[in-house]
């Protein structure tokens, strides 16, 4: 019988009666439950946050038989029943205040029929403790409140800071309740992407135990590697056969393409769920997770910002503190990559609290260079993958002043207002074209003093390049021959050309390049 991936179905209920491959995590949700009351849970989109939600809705209403042959089963005793508020805002649009207040409305008004409403308690934030009292007292048991991307009209409302105020307001009295019910209360979890953490919303939340970063939680959603051969072995070797790949490369393969993930310090590579599952579905490795959003407020960060690209590729240094909020988003989109899910955690600096970050792996790296691309670069009406198939090819067959012409084309009609940074204009273009180079030829981009601007290697040539603002490509050329930058290839049997080229500012292009 094939097996059934759970693509789309965020159902605990549906997965388990349908069959569905299910990785348990029912462990550390027996956890969470039995030693916390309150807690806030950030991942990226897509990463199982709603079935985390949907599992742990069916634990406090007693679905016992839910759980069979899970770790639930065997670790709780008791089972008891508990009304359980879920709110889910993550599918809904949210342009305006009243779509917002329309969202809530709803939930409380299918909550209100069941338990009733108090003709004094107009506000939202008045229905929803009134619910929340209500349900205990007709019960007998406290509430379960889950709240599913918390956070989903807050990002929708970045950049615009009028709505955002509008929801912080909004949604500060609402989840408000969370400590001012207390009495009533069983357990609280709230989900989402980011942590607005000093304006407003958790302010007041001071009873929210953030495990965002919690070694204990860290692989509670998506598959760590240590899970990825117990539940999928099968399907890597059916992924290898079709691939026409060893079981080994297989697994580095996937590794390479969807490992990487890293929520705390040291912590186990994980893997992305969706990507993973789509891949085993489709017998296909492709960039699943990416093609499902578009990071357009990270970009316009990142121009906002005269952020220099190869900062991501180098390693992006960022603070415990930084990390675990969004306070200056304008000024730095770092905390935003990083919960985003854009960027990772790649090493921990424990003395002054500073990690380095950087792509997960070759599906995010990939697909945001893609995306990165046409905002930066001059496509003339074609696509991305056009201009860097016909780039690589002239490139393998040493075609350089084609390849060289085609660099200018990209670097034509820079926006006016980019004038006053050409240079980093220029460097990120460079930055993004030969790093979507480098994932089918051998690429190097460095940018610091001393070294070589750029080293490309293909299977007949090797191209040592340096680049100029505002002086001549014979000074770049000079420059190669004065600091033997092409010394490490001599006994290299390919080809080897050496490349000075130089920007004008006039032009707000490449003037001029040399090949010896």
């Amino acid at each position: 019988m094939a097996r059934l991936y759970p693509i789309g179905i965020q159902s605990f209920e549906e997965i388990r009666k349908g069959g569905y491959v299910y990785v348990d995590k029912t462990a550390q949700l027996h956890q969470l439950v039995s030693t916390g009351k309150y807690y806030f849970f950030g991942r990226p989109r897509r990463f199982g946050k709603s079935l985390m939600i949907s599992t742990l809705k069916a634990y406090f209403e007693g679905r016992k038989d839910l759980f069979e042959g899970l770790a639930m089963e065997r670790l709780e005793k008791k089972w008891t029943a508990s009304p359980v508020l879920h709110i889910d805002l993550n599918s809904q649009e949210y342009n305006s205040r009243k779509s917002l207040e329309d969202i809530l409305d709803g939930y409380l008004t299918r909550w209100e029929e069941q338990y009733g409403r108090d003709p004094g308690g107009n506000s939202l934030s008045l229905r929803f403790a009134g619910v929340i009292r209500r349900a205990a007292g007709q019960s007998g048991q406290n509430v379960a409140i889950l709240i599913d991307e918390y956070d989903k009209p807050l990002i929708q409302a970045l950049g615009n800071d009028a709505l955002q105020d509008e929801y912080r307001s909004l949604l500060k009295a609402f989840y408000g309740n969370l400590k001012s019910c207390d009495a009533h209360i069983r357990f609280a979890l709230l989900t989402g992407v980011t942590r607005f953490s000093r304006v407003s919303i958790f302010s007041d939340l001071n009873n929210l135990n953030d495990i965002t970063m919690d070694w204990q939680y860290a692989t509670m959603c998506g598959i760590a590697e240590s899970e990825l051969l117990p539940n999928f072995e099968e399907d890597i070797r059916r992924l290898a056969e079709h691939q026409g790949l060893s079981y080994d490369d297989t697994c580095a393969l996937l590794r390479k393409k969807f490992d990487g993930y890293h929520f705390t310090a040291n912590g186990e590579g994980i893997y992305n769920p969706f990507s993973l599952l789509n891949t085993f579905y489709r017998m296909v490795p492709d960039n699943y997770w990416f093609s499902t959003g578009t990071p357009t407020i990270l970009v316009k960060l990142l121009k906002q910002n005269h952020y220099r690209l190869s900062d991501l590729s180098q390693g992006v240094e960022a603070t415990g503190d930084e990390l675990n909020g969004l306070e200056n988003t304008i000024n730095n989109p770092t905390p935003l990559f990083f919960q985003s899910g854009y960027l990772t955690i790649k090493d921990y600096d424990q003395r002054f609290n500073v990690y380095q970050l950087g792509f997960p792996n070759q599906e995010v790296e990939r697909g945001f260079l893609d995306f990165l691309m046409p905002n930066y670069v001059n496509l003339n009406g074609n696509t991305t993958s056009f201009h860097i198939r016909h780039f690589i090819r002239e490139v393998e067959t040493a075609r350089i002043d084609d390849f060289m012409h085609r660099l200018q084309s990209f670097l034509a009609d820079t926006p006016y207002e980019l004038i006053r940074e050409q240079e980093l204009h220029y460097q990120n273009v460079l930055f993004i074209v030969f790093k979507l180079l480098g994932f089918y030829t051998d690429a190097e981009y460095h940018t610091s003093q001393g070294r070589i601007d750029l080293v490309v290697k293909t299977a007949d040539y090797i191209y040592v390049m340096e680049f100029k603002f505002q002086g001549t490509a014979e000074e770049a050329l000079t420059q190669i021959h004065e600091k033997n930058y092409a010394a490490p290839f001599a006994s290299d049997p390919r080809t080897l050309y050496k490349i000075g080229v130089n920007f004008s500012s006039r032009t707000r292009n490449i003037e001029r390049w040399l090949v010896e």
